[in-house]
């Protein structure tokens, strides 16, 4: 019987000061509000790669959450994801600075055309040696719709639709525009390139038209590895046709045996290997030398959290101002064109009964919080492992501290479990994960290599 694979691990961090644990950035270690200092970054990305995780990964938005009780200063006061950098303009510096960490970058179909958005991935990934990885996200804000010009979000399905297109735009010019053996630059000859060999997409869709060719070469991946994190219907759908690593916040491991199980049949039902999708779990880790010093360590952090600040990025993720519901209202009550992954993880968290919005707030700062001595830590996490998660989205309460402690404390004892690497294989970030720097040919994308190639003859016909 084959061995289980060791975990992969990935920061879950944001370009920003208060991310998930809100209130924690006030505790007197935490640095993170050094986040427009570039050498924090730095200093991160290389205390990650000492430790063998795998991913630094970059959360972001392009808007802020819809107002809480009526506006938007509760965001401002508790500095709820504002301020919030660019974290795309990092990846190429992080890069110069690590050899093996994979960079993975959000960024959302709203912000930035298709071709352009291409471009700039292909160029990071040359300049990492094939190392980024690209979350894609359809953005569930109102606020961030409107800084682009629309009156307000689309509905939720619709945006997925929207996705699918978006990334039909750039597997076209990442997989198709250009042969693998294109590029000669052949000083004796003054060959640069082999016209016949460099192809227009011509995409006509409902929403772009791009002739292309991609103005970049192929990088070493071509493709990034894809990221995903919606768990609703649409979500699941959508990662089941494009996904290489899902982004998962269950309540718990059997939720997710769940989720996991009912996503790879959509994978396999999408013509997929089921095995072609790894799921990430969102967890945090309070630490102790015992279970007692690990029990006080998470009430002082309970003591640092902000839960007002909780439900109000919870409440904008949903789409609706929860700061004008009494907190017993059903969450049934309440009708949302937001991300629906969050009524679907408050509803295994309380199975028994229908949530209300007093249940999400006191849910909401303990989810996914694992607390206990590094060995029994090790325990949680083989039962995620169990379950079917091949990988932890590690969420901290204080940077770097929260990793700092994770790697010299806990990863020693998965090592020696079996449950993480204890060096990196050779290669791009996807090599390293699958033993491929490709997707493999049963993915969409892959339906567009060659695909191009007489494209020319036919229009010029």
């Amino acid at each position: 019987m084959a061995q289980p694979q060791p975990l992969r691990f990935a920061a879950f961090v944001m370009n920003t000061t208060s991310h998930i644990l809100h209130g924690a950035w006030r505790a007197p270690e935490a640095q993170q509000t050094n986040f427009n200092d570039l050498d924090h970054w730095i200093s991160l990305a290389k205390t990650l790669e000492q430790a063998k995780f795998d991913f630094i990964f970059f959360a972001d938005v392009v808007g802020l959450y819809d107002d809480y009780q009526g506006d938007w200063k509760k965001f401002v006061d508790s500095g709820l994801q504002i301020p919030s950098n660019d974290p795309l303009v990092l990846a190429s510096a992080l890069a110069s600075h690590t050899e093996n960490l994979g960079i993975a970058v959000t960024s959302s179909i709203l912000q930035e055309h298709p071709f352009d958005f291409a471009r700039k991935i292909s160029t990071l990934d040359h300049a990492s040696r094939g190392r980024i990885a690209w979350n894609i996200v359809t953005s569930l804000s109102s606020n961030a719709w409107r800084n682009f010009g629309y009156d307000g979000i689309t509905r939720h399905d619709d945006r997925y639709a929207w996705a699918q297109e978006y990334a039909d735009v750039v597997y076209k010019l990442w997989e198709g525009s250009w042969d693998d053996d294109a590029l000669v630059q052949d000083k004796e000859s003054g060959l640069h390139a082999d016209f016949d060999k460099v192809h227009k997409i011509h995409h006509v869709g409902e929403r772009y038209r791009v002739e292309g060719p991609h103005l970049v070469a192929p990088s070493p991946q071509r493709t990034p590895v894809l990221f995903q994190a919606g768990s609703s219907p649409a979500g699941r759908r959508f990662a089941a046709r494009n996904a290489e690593a899902q982004f998962i916040v269950s309540p718990n491991p059997a939720a997710a045996k769940g989720l996991v199980d009912d996503t790879r049949r959509l994978v396999a039902e999408a013509g997929r290997d089921p095995q072609d999708l790894t799921f990430f779990q969102g967890l945090s880790f309070v630490i102790g030398s015992t279970e007692e010093e690990a029990a006080r360590k998470a009430r002082e952090l309970d003591d640092l959290i902000d839960p007002s600040t909780i439900i109000a990025h919870s409440a904008g993720g949903l789409g609706i101002d929860l700061g004008h519901y009494d907190l017993d209202t059903p969450i049934g009550d309440i009708e949302t064109q937001g991300t629906q992954s969050t009524l679907l993880w408050l509803r295994e968290a309380v199975p028994d009964r229908e949530p209300t919005v007093r249940d999400l707030a006191e849910l909401r700062s303990r989810s996914g919080r694992v607390v206990g001595t590094p060995e029994r830590i090790a325990d949680r996490l083989e039962l995620w492992r169990d379950a079917g998660v091949g990988g932890v989205n590690v969420i901290n309460a204080t940077i770097p501290g929260s990793y700092v402690e994770f790697a010299e404390h806990v990863l020693p004892v998965l090592r020696d479990r079996g449950l993480a690497q204890r060096d990196y294989a050779p290669g791009t970030v996807r090599a390293k994960l699958t033993g491929r720097d490709r997707l493999p040919d049963s993915h969409p994308a892959a339906g567009y290599r060659g695909a191009f190639a007489t494209a020319r003859e036919e229009v010029s016909a």
